[in-house]
């Protein structure tokens, strides 16, 4: 038992497959620490969430503890891509596993939408990561005058340091978006509309979770803004939605 636990606290753990060499199996925290950089929200809570629903099935050593073979993380990570990139809820994402969606198909980049267009994830929790210009410029394929754009029509602002603008990741995906509008003759101009939606959109949202949010229980505020997270990515959907709605309406 000593071994086992040796094992698990270092995170890996060899599995013998019944035919074929020794697999390595990692546990809930070390599948956490891989996911993160893709998955900033993602958490220890969630991964056993959809280990209740059925999504996951890890398999368990003989001290209960849950090991994940590479197998189990690549259909946890198209789990996370298909809640992430296509709003889809769990029981759909059930019955595309089913019907064999898998890691293999997402990385492919399958479905309508281009793979420079997928969504990234950024988190309303935590230290959010800074870039600077030129960072932002080289990963988005953004033109100077746009960001300056988007700066002097408020839909960005950036932080001072030492003399040189940094972007936080919500703002650089930000730019990321409004580089591929821009192709279609969008520019920061029209994005006002964009702009006092979200500003409204978040206001409500506080307004729903004020007293969580405000609390002095730091469990409580947790919880809060994980409801945050999950209200917004509803609130997404349904702003999605009814575009969909009025855009079939335009081209029926």
């Amino acid at each position: 038992m000593s071994a086992e636990i040796d094992m698990v606290a270092d995170g890996v753990a060899p599995v013998q497959p019944q035919n074929g060499p020794v697999a390595k199996s990692l546990t809930i925290g070390a599948v956490c620490k891989q996911l993160e950089r893709e998955f900033p929200d993602i958490s220890i809570s969630k991964i056993r969430y959809l280990e209740d629903q059925k999504l996951l099935a890890p398999r368990r050593t003989q001290g209960g503890y849950r090991l994940y073979s590479p197998r189990d993380v690549a259909r946890l990570r198209t789990i996370l891509r298909l809640q992430r990139d296509e709003f889809l809820p769990l029981r759909v994402i059930r019955q595309e596993l089913a019907q064999g969606r898998d890691e293999s198909e997402d990385d492919k980049g399958h479905g309508t939408e281009p793979r420079t267009l997928r969504r990234t994830s950024v988190s309303v929790k935590g230290q959010a990561s800074l870039y600077s210009l030129g960072d932002v410029l080289e990963e988005t394929g953004a033109e100077v005058a746009l960001v300056r754009e988007l700066e002097e029509f408020g839909v960005i602002k950036g932080e001072q340091r030492d003399g040189e603008v940094f972007y936080d990741d919500t703002e650089r995906e930000i730019i990321r978006a409004v580089t591929e509008l821009a192709r279609f003759g969008v520019h920061g101009r029209n994005l006002r509309v964009f702009r006092t939606s979200a500003d409204r959109e978040a206001a409500l949202l506080e307004q729903i979770l004020a007293p969580s949010l405000r609390s002095r229980n730091p469990e409580r505020r947790r919880e809060a803004v994980e409801a945050l997270e999950n209200l917004a990515t509803i609130a997404s959907h349904l702003k999605y939605l009814l575009l969909v709605r009025d855009l079939r309406r335009i081209t029926g």
